[in-house]
């Protein structure tokens, strides 16, 4: 005889049956399509592609039907309706219980393409729930033709069934697209239990957020020829790579790739066994399913350990203050003669400030008076001027023979002098850099600058400047200084510049800009 009773439970102590708010009373990972924390919320409804409304943040009262099938007694029935997400959906379903556990039979009308409800979702998936929240995923529920059929078995006795829409269909927790759920009929027999809920419907997936954000996971758009256990091995393996998989789970991710290649490598084969195709596909599933599963509880685990090692600080911290608040009055008087020494300290360090500012600036007075004496001696040899780089002997292209390198001999007794005076100022760097005007090639123009540069390089260090204060450089017609353009101005350009740098005249050794 058929007996009614009704249950009543918490939020809390139900809301886990949708997998969707108290996850931790599952012990379960969250399902693939749920928005991680922190993600962004609010009172919204969106509508989606096939015109239903599904709601971001929505409170509700739901009534959940259960049975308690007594234990191999007999068969009943069950209807389905559908929810508000998609209304024109219908079923019902032959429960038999037998020696091990029941047995299943359902047939689903009104099913729409599961994409309609966002692009990761591919599939619909049977879910048994116990009246302690915990989900058990009976199947996919797969297309033919306008009806869906499904023959599965459970080992629960006592539970209410619901249909969701998913990314895939190994799913471990159901998503929050629930589209039909079970209801009483008059042929329902057994223990029916009334359970009132109230549990939150999260946003409604992982691509409602990530707008334009250039998220590798894109919709996945589907054609006749690929069977749809394809597209799901595709949509796992991106979503278990989603959630870093490949860092945590890499040598089952491997697996997935083999499997996935092998899928691919038979959809588009000529010789394509359709059935080995889909046992290639299904495997890659799985596998995802379980990386994504794995790498999940890895991260947790480095949460967990991250929270345990916070904790253990926070209380060496405590412990620590404590230690230094006993202290507080034995240190009292030694900050005070801290305080005393600082002062002096202090009083010390702006006098030897005063006395370091007041040292640069005589140091620059006398850099400056340095430089200006060396700008007058070497000016008196060759042309000589002032530049941020440092002072530049200008060394025009008369002192050379036409077209070569070879130093003239009054050159030589100028650089011989310039040589002289350098050695009295001991540190000074010499940048030696030629330059040509920009007739001729490239190459020759270049070759001719750096051949100039290097012979005055040499005749320098020959006259006793040391070899490591002196580097040559060629730019070829690089650098004018005046307009190729005329006579003169290329008469400007063919020279060879002595750029003198160091501390000792207070300019530090720079390139040429």
């Amino acid at each position: 005889m058929l007996s009614t009773w009704k249950q009543t439970t918490t939020a809390a102590s139900f809301a886990a049956i949708l997998g969707i708010v108290c996850l931790s009373a599952t012990g379960q990972e969250p399902n693939p399509t749920t928005v991680a924390p922190g993600a962004r919320t609010g009172q919204v409804t969106a509508q989606g592609p096939d015109g239903t409304y599904v709601y971001r943040i929505k409170v509700v009262e739901h009534d959940l039907d259960a049975v308690n099938y007594f234990h191999r007694s007999g068969s009943t029935h069950i209807n389905f309706t559908g929810t508000n997400l998609l209304p024109g959906a219908k079923g019902e379903a032959k429960v038999v219980s037998e020696r091990g556990g029941l047995h299943i039979s359902a047939e689903f009308k009104g099913l729409t393409p599961a994409n309609g409800f966002g692009p990761e979702y591919m599939t619909y998936v049977l879910w048994a729930i116990s009246a302690d929240g915990r989900p058990q995923n009976l199947g996919e529920v797969l297309p033919a033709g306008t009806k869906n059929n499904i023959e599965v078995t459970t080992s629960l006795q006592s539970f209410g069934l619901i249909v969701t829409a998913e990314p895939y269909f190994s799913v471990s927790m159901p998503s929050d697209v629930i589209v039909l759920q079970n209801v009483f009929s008059d042929k329902t027999q057994g223990v029916l239990e009334h359970v009132n809920v109230h549990y939150s419907l999260l946003p409604r997936g992982l691509y409602a957020d990530t707008g334009g954000s250039k998220s590798e996971l894109n919709p996945i758009t589907r054609n006749e020829h690929s069977p749809l256990e394809l597209y799901e091995a595709h949509n796992a393996a991106r979503i278990a790579r989603m959630n870093h998989a490949d860092k945590y789970a890499p040598d089952i991710m491997q697996d997935v790739a083999t499997d996935l290649q092998n899928a691919d490598t038979m959809d588009s084969s000529k010789h394509r066994d359709q059935k080995m195709e889909i046992t290639y596909a299904r495997e890659a599933v799985q596998k995802a399913e379980d990386a994504r599963i794995s790498s999940l509880r890895k991260q947790a685990s480095e949460r967990q350990q991250q929270e345990r090692a916070d904790k253990e600080q926070a209380q060496a911290d405590a412990a620590q203050s404590q230690i230094a608040a006993a202290n507080a009055n034995a240190q009292a008087e030694a900050a005070a003669a801290a305080k005393a020494r600082a002062e002096a300290d202090a009083a010390n360090a702006r006098a030897q400030a005063a006395e370091s500012q007041h040292n640069a600036q005589k140091s620059e007075a006398d850099a400056s008076a340095v430089r200006e004496k060396l700008r007058a001696q070497l000016n008196s040899v060759l042309a000589t001027s002032e530049s941020a780089r440092g002072l530049i002997v200008n060394m025009s292209d008369v002192l050379f023979d036409t077209a070569k390198f070879t130093l003239k001999p009054d050159t030589k007794v100028s650089l011989a002098k310039v040589a002289t005076i350098l050695q009295l100022y001991p540190g000074l760097k010499v940048q030696v850099e030629g330059y040509t005007d920009s007739v001729g090639g490239d190459e020759y123009n270049q070759k001719l600058s750096e051949n100039r540069a290097n012979a005055v390089h040499d005749f320098l260090v020959q006259n006793g400047v040391p070899a490591a204060n002196v580097t040559a450089a060629g730019y070829g017609k690089n650098k004018p200084v005046a307009d190729n353009g005329t006579a003169a101005g290329r008469a400007q350009n063919r020279r060879v510049n002595l750029v003198v740098s160091g501390d000792a005249i207070g300019v530090q050794t720079t390139n040429p800009e």
